[in-house]
This record gives C-alpha cells, structure tokens and sequence, in this order.
C-alpha cells in the first residue's frame, strides 16, 4: 500500500471506496465529439446519444432505451410516463438512496415505504400486499448494491391490482435475474450512470422499456412534452443526454464485461477472507440471482451504529474508504417525516449496521487481502 509524507507525518493513501475507470478511449471519443461541434441534438437524438440506445437496450435485452441526463431524471419522467401524479401513491423502499423517493415526490404523488428483506436488503415482496390501497400507482423497487429485487413475485402482485412496475435499476449494470438482464422484466426500468457506478458518462441516466407506447411519451417528456418543435402536448423537462456523455457511455459498453468481472473476482476474494468472520453477515447471491457487485456490503451483527462507525472511523484510519449506504432510511429524512404511519423495523435496523468495502475494478488482490487483514485485526 501507498504512503504520503504530509508535513512530516506519514499518511496512508486511501483505497477508495468507487472509481470511475477512464481510459483513452474515452478520451479519444470525447474529443471526436468536441471536434465536430454536435454537442446536443434538440431532441436528444445526436448521433452519439442514437449510437448509446441502441447499444444499451441490447445490453439489457429490451426493445427501447431512451438516454437523459441523470438516473434522476430517468426515475422522473418514468413516474411522469405511467401518469403518476398528484394523489396516487408509489410504493418504494425505505432504504436506498434519496431519488427513488424524491422522483414520486416530485410528481405530487406519495412515496409509500415498505419494508425490506434483511438478507437481500432489497424490498420485500410480502410487505408489498398490505401497502396496497385505491390510491396506489406504481410498485417502485430498487435493485440495492446491484442484487436485483425479485420483480417476477411482484409481476406477479402488479397484475392481480392493475399496477406498473417500474424497477430503479441504477446500481444493476451487469446483474442477472432469472437468466435475464436485470430491468427487462418491469414495465419501465431506470439506470444511471453515475461517477460510481459499474459504468459511468459522468452523470448520465437511461430509461428502458418494451412498449412503444412509454417510448413514445419518454421521449417526448425528455423535451419538454415536444412532438414538434414548440408544441408540448404533456408535460415535460430538460431531460436531454448531451453527445460527450454518449461517447463516453459507448466507450464504456465496451468494457463494461472486464469492469464485472473484476469486481465478481474481488468480491468472491474479499468472502474467501471474511467466510469465518461469525460477526460480519456478508452479501449473498440467491439462486437464480448473479449480482452486480456495485457495492461489496457488509453486516455487524447485533451491533449499534456507535460501533459500526467506530470500526469504520479505526478502518479509514488504515487507509480504507470504507462508506455506509444508507445511514439515514428515507422515511426518517426531515422532508420525509411529513409521510407518516411506516413501521419498517428491518430497514432502521441495517441502516446501524451495514458498510461497504472497496472492490471496484482498480482494487488489486494485495488490497482485497490488506482490507480483509485489517477488518479481521480492528473487530479483534
């Protein structure tokens, strides 16, 4: 491991906690677009930005990908699409982050927290029937840390109340589910492509779906509720992906399998370590499942968030950039008090508990091990 020398003091160098793996090619891409001035097209339909659908929705199998400019703005104008709007309700996760409630809130509709599953920490399908009212819109799950969340069970509840699915896959480039590309299976399915995530434009979202009909809208609502040229005929936004994220995000499609596999070897190396730590709970992969491994997500068992931050502060100390996602569950956010009546004892319980290792692709071995050696050595 690295050392710095500031002000006669030796300092580890943090192994970070994500990266963004750009190369050349990225660059080389970038510049191409820079140099032929096309760096946005009214519509969003650029030449790069064209090039990236097409690319993306055979990446997840799905008949149609509409690029934007955040995994936000895909979660907005998803909810838009499926007509949510003010007095419907969306029933979304309580743990993950803040957008997936904060596009419902968005809309004028209510978020409806559920419960999750303590082992998956995705939302758990049997709370999902009891959440269900008149009021209800859209099932919004979110495939936490890269595991998909089981979207056949709630197809499933979906159908029997004439509700839409729309599966916030932001953090589940690469996964799999039933033998099939996390996303495809819900109604809508948005993806971002953050700095952190499997693969990035910088900021950058998608939307991913099967119907001409959503297509058609999501495209629309992209620009401002346009068909043609200053005629909005529903309501829109700004939503446009400029042409250098697109080239990135072509770039980055590439090599997306050599990001996952990387990650998949440093997470099955970081159990190998930990497999006999009786503390830790680890993640899992259920049968029928393969993870994405955005992020490496640990468990103390039985202990207080006083003790998992105090590992994570003597961690740091070693040079770990170990992070906790999410500390805060949404439904105990101050905006988010105002949604009152959830009972969601497994979410605030995690919430104390979990933090995450570093295992995106520039982590070696040495540091896999190294993060193992200290994580045993600071819970001894």
């Amino acid at each position: 491991m690295s050392i710095t020398v500031v002000k006669g003091e030796i300092m580890m160098k943090m192994i970070p906690i994500n990266l963004p793996q750009i190369g050349e090619l990225e660059i080389e891409e970038v510049t191409k677009v820079l140099k032929s001035c096309i760096l946005t097209d009214r519509y969003g339909n650029g030449p790069m930005v064209k090039k990236f659908e097409g690319a993306f929705a055979k990446f997840v199998r799905t008949k149609h990908a509409v690029a934007v400019n955040s995994g936000t703005a895909s979660l907005h104008m998803s909810l838009l699409a499926a007509g949510v709007t003010w007095g419907d309700e969306v029933i979304v996760p309580s743990f993950t982050f803040v957008a997936t409630a904060e596009a419902v809130a968005l809309t004028g509709a209510k978020p409806v927290f559920v419960d999750i599953d303590p082992n998956t920490y995705n939302i758990d399908p049997e709370k999902i029937e009891e959440a269900i009212t008149k009021k209800t819109k859209v099932i919004l799950p979110v495939d936490l840390y890269g595991l998909s969340a089981d979207i056949s069970a709630m197809n499933d509840i979906a159908q029997n109340h004439d509700l839409t699915i729309i599966e916030d896959a932001a953090q589940a480039q690469g996964a799999m589910y039933k033998n099939k590309p996390s996303g495809c299976l819900a109604n809508i399915a948005c993806w971002s492509f953050y700095a952190s995530k499997n693969m990035t434009t910088g900021e950058g979202g998608m939307v991913t779906t099967n119907s001409d009909e959503l297509d058609e809208k999501l495209r629309s609502i992209r620009t401002h509720g346009e068909k043609k040229e200053y005629n909005s005929f529903i309501l829109g936004h700004n939503y446009r992906m400029p042409e250098i994220e697109a080239a990135i995000g072509n770039v980055q499609l590439t090599r997306i399998p050599i990001f996952l596999e990387k990650r998949r070897t440093n997470a099955e190396l970081m159990t190998e370590e930990l497999k006999d730590i009786t503390e830790l709970q680890l993640p899992t992969e259920p049968l029928g499942y393969k993870h994405g491994w955005y992020l490496y997500t640990v468990r103390l068992r039985s202990a207080s968030a006083t003790i998992r931050n105090e590992i994570m502060r003597k961690l740091r100390e070693q040079g770990i950039g170990v992070a906790v996602y999410y500390s805060t569950p949404i439904h105990l956010m101050p905006y988010y008090r105002q949604f009152v009546g959830f009972h969601l004892p497994e979410t605030e319980k995690a919430a104390q508990q979990v933090f995450s290792l570093p295992i995106h692709p520039s982590v070696t071995v040495n540091q896999i091990k190294y993060i193992a050696a200290s994580i045993i050595n600071t819970l001894e």
